[in-house]
């Protein structure tokens, strides 16, 4: 290894040390408090066209996918741009390393809701409860390169995920409360925060 290669290697490991270092502020509370209403909104759908999500299994899936992959378009698609904006030349670095901190919460996530199904409708109570839990997981891997305020919103999806596989089964299995009060409630409160961090920063 020549010294020009080995000192393009240091400053590399040296990036990639600060991009794991610095707050990461790649997320917009605009755009995630837009993702909390769509929970709220997937949720009333799914009140008015959805009467019997445990019979209706397919059509449940496709409504809280098609809003997943919504959400999580929005948030990638500001992260990036906001990234490139705030963080400048660690801008890539930084969003793999929060790409990375969601990544094995989400391939889990994926994996037990395929296992569940697998196992027959009668378990299919179970995945708002642990989809939360999940995303929780999701969450507390990020919080140190977020605002410490951040943990709070991994309390609440912890908390509202063992809520759900608490009390939400029987004849309240799969209600669109069990999703839309968590997601759009943890979004807003997700929002809320940075917001009132980004201000703080600000003064």
């Amino acid at each position: 290894m020549t010294d020009l290669d080995r000192a393009l290697a240091e400053i590399t490991a040296i990036r990639s040390q600060v991009a794991r270092s610095v707050e990461f502020r790649g997320y917009g509370p605009a755009t995630l408090a837009l993702t909390g209403g769509l929970a709220f909104l997937a949720a009333a759908l799914q009140a008015l066209w959805i009467a019997e999500p445990p019979t209706a299994i397919a059509h449940y899936l496709t409504l809280w996918t098609a809003t997943a992959v919504i959400s999580v378009t929005l948030v990638g698609v500001e992260m990036i741009t906001r990234s490139r904006r705030v963080h400048s030349d660690l801008a890539e670095k930084m969003i793999m390393t929060a790409v990375e901190q969601f990544v094995p919460a989400g391939v889990a996530g994926l994996l037990l809701t395929a296992v569940l199904l697998r196992q027959g409708p009668e378990s299919a109570w179970m995945l708002p409860g642990l989809w939360q839990i999940m995303f929780s997981l999701g969450i507390f891997a990020s919080c140190r390169y977020l605002p410490r305020a951040i943990f709070a919103v991994g309390v609440w999806y912890l908390a509202a995920g063992l809520a759900c596989l608490a009390f939400a089964a029987g004849d309240y299995a799969l209600s669109p409360l069990a999703m839309g009060v968590p997601f759009g409630v943890g979004q807003l409160l997700a929002a809320a925060l940075l917001q009132w961090r980004s201000g703080e920063r600000d003064d």
